[in-house]
């Protein structure tokens, strides 16, 4: 199987190419240095969750796009083998479990997050609604005005194309998150 940062890599010159985008004019429009894009598409960075995202909404492409391994063949995931990719500004990291496939507007992430500081994001693409189900521990998340404390089995769900923020209160929290675009 290909590893994480391979299909990164992969992804990412193949889509910064699609879009006719120098690594230049990318990395402009992202917000992150010229030699971030080029040590990822050669597969030597080492991106956040804050990184990639900034690419999807540069690319115009959302986060899936650039982590999914796209095949057909049966996936097990195994909790103990899983590859998150981390933030940068949080002890948060997000795993991509499931992609949607063409025509289809859904992706289902694994989050896992310790408490500090909260993980905030910006909005994601117009008509996004995120989907939370708090597996373990504690966490606030939603909305950045208004954030919700959910307990294990919690569900919520809150546009996605606001800032909102997820902020673990107790150790080991764990969730799963769907990002809906419509």
């Amino acid at each position: 199987m290909e590893d994480l940062r391979t299909r990164i890599a992969r992804t990412l010159r193949r889509e910064r190419e699609a879009a006719s985008l120098s690594v230049s004019e990318l990395a402009r429009r992202a917000g992150i240095s010229k030699a971030t894009v080029s040590q990822l598409e050669s597969g030597s960075g080492n991106p956040s969750v804050e990184t990639l995202w900034a690419l999807g909404v540069a690319l115009g492409i959302p986060f899936a796009v650039l982590v999914d391994q796209q095949s057909n063949a049966p996936t097990l995931i195994r909790a103990d083998e899983l590859a998150g990719v981390p933030s940068a500004a949080a002890a948060y990291s997000a795993t991509l479990l499931s992609a949607s496939p063409p025509g289809a507007r859904r992706d289902i992430y694994l989050i896992k997050a310790e408490p500090g500081d909260p993980r905030r994001s910006e909005p994601h693409h117009a008509g996004t609604i995120e989907h939370v189900v708090l597996m373990t521990g504690q966490a606030r998340i939603g909305p950045a005005g208004e954030p919700v404390l959910l307990n294990p089995g919690d569900y919520l769900t809150y546009a996605g194309d606001a800032p909102h923020l997820f902020e673990a209160t107790a150790p080991g929290t764990s969730a799963v998150l769907i990002s809906e675009l419509r």
